[in-house]
């Protein structure tokens, strides 16, 4: 049985082509790729990667400088935040909850737009594994093509559960029996026609959108669509902890907001989402409220 496309790239002793991310005595991070013969320069001082190569993950190696090194192979989240970019990234706070509520299985079929740098693209990928289907869909060639290198980058190759296609989605989506759609891009709503049709019923929409008039424009016209459930939305942040002795403090700096998640499931064909109980406050809609399809809808 043949090991899961990228599962050899992590683990074992270090091999030539490998990613190393180091870890100096401050806890800053360098991360490089193995080559035989070469050497790894810091204003440290430096050590050829031959020193490496061979050795198992998670060694020591000292510069010139006799300053001490921690090697392991970068993790997913590590490897995302420092790759190349086109467009900004999905965070890994993110793409865990994407992950984690949009209910990604192994095998699962999923459409992905807005593939920007490849950040989530490879978390879906490793989550639905060699016998899913991931189908992107970005309308830029130029982001296209860094994140087609930095998904191949990280899985030493094609990944042969990935298909990307420049264009539109609304206009190039012909896959069926989808299991669940991600958004993630300025106008999700201009796509919920195009996704309903290729959603199985129970499939989950999931958008990642930035603002808050993006936000409310989405899960009105979910709403008027007629054939999701009542859509889902949250954020999430991350503060970290100084734990040293009896100093136990929140950090100063923490990843606050980076976007709004919102998800939703199919109903089957016909059906017609229960009646909403819960009233919104009054004057929750202005006098103004011309509905999700008006015109003027924000941008991200």
């Amino acid at each position: 049985m043949s090991e899961p496309t990228g599962a050899a790239r992590r683990r074992g002793p270090f091999k030539v082509g490998d990613q190393v991310q180091l870890t100096d005595p401050k806890g800053r991070h360098y991360t490089f790729t193995l080559e035989a013969g070469k050497n790894f320069h810091t204003h440290k001082g430096s050590f050829p990667h031959d020193e490496l190569i061979g050795s198992p993950e998670g060694s020591v190696v000292r510069t010139t400088g006799n300053v001490a090194y921690l090697a392991l192979r970068p993790l997913l989240p590590d490897y995302v935040l420092s790759m190349p970019r086109g467009a900004a990234v999905v965070y890994p706070k993110d793409a865990g909850q994407i992950l984690a509520f949009a209910d990604i299985f192994s095998g699962a079929r999923v459409v992905e737009a807005g593939v920007g740098s490849g950040s989530l693209s490879s978390f879906l990928l490793r989550a639905i594994g060699d016998q899913g289907m991931l189908h992107s869909y970005e309308r830029r060639e130029d982001f296209a093509d860094i994140a087609r290198q930095n998904v191949e980058r990280y899985f030493g190759g094609p990944h042969p559960a990935w298909q990307l296609t420049v264009g539109d989605l609304q206009d190039n989506l012909s896959d069926t029996d989808v299991d669940r759609v991600i958004l993630d891009m300025l106008a999700p709503w201009e796509c919920l026609e195009a996704v309903s049709k290729a959603l199985v019923p129970g499939g989950i929409l999931c958008c990642y959108v930035a603002t808050t008039t993006q936000l409310a424009r989405t899960v009105e016209s979910i709403r008027e669509i007629g054939c999701f459930n009542e859509p889902t939305a949250w954020e999430t942040m991350i503060r970290n902890w100084h734990i040293e002795g009896l100093a136990v403090r929140p950090d100063h700096r923490m990843i606050g907001h980076t976007g709004f998640l919102l998800t939703a499931r199919r109903l089957a064909d016909g059906v017609e989402p229960p009646m909403r109980r819960r009233r919104p406050a009054k004057g929750a809609y202005g006098e103004d409220y011309a509905g999700p399809n008006a015109d003027g809808g924000a941008g991200r």
